[in-house]
């Protein structure tokens, strides 16, 4: 088999579950074969190069062979090369993630306690709602 529709690649090369999966990653622009946008239906062979984006990673694979059969993952490994370029990318990316501070952390008021609730609703015994409403009652007056 020389030449291989691009999803069913990606499947059998265990980059995306399904080829459904695939086929939709790759019409949303996700996938270049050789620097080109392409369809599911494209023809890809050994030697062509696939860039893959997926999040905030982005991987550059090399097609060292091509097969339309699901095998174990070190079967599937050896489908394809990853780039020194693309590796060294996505270490970066990854380091650059475990460093990030936590989104939680910048966030300065939560939920309200339960004596912001108490103070809350002893203003609305006193008329607060009432004395400054805006509603169309107070305005006939």
């Amino acid at each position: 088999m020389e030449r291989l529709r691009i999803d069913k690649w990606l499947w059998a090369a265990r980059f995306y579950k399904t080829r459904t999966l695939a086929s939709e990653e790759i019409d949303k622009g996700r996938v270049q074969v050789n620097g080109v946008a392409v369809k599911p239906a494209r023809e890809l062979k050994a030697g062509d190069s696939v860039l893959l984006r997926s999040g905030p990673v982005s991987r550059t694979v090399t097609v060292l062979a091509v097969s339309d059969k699901r095998g174990p993952a070190p079967v599937a490994a050896r489908l394809y090369q990853e780039t020194e370029d693309s590796i060294r990318q996505r270490q970066q990316a990854a380091e650059q993630r475990r460093l990030a501070p936590e989104p939680a952390l910048s966030l300065s008021q939560g939920r309200p306690t339960k004596r912001d609730r108490r103070d809350t609703d002893q203003l609305r015994q006193h008329g607060w709602d009432e004395r400054w409403s805006a509603s169309l009652k107070d305005s006939a007056r």
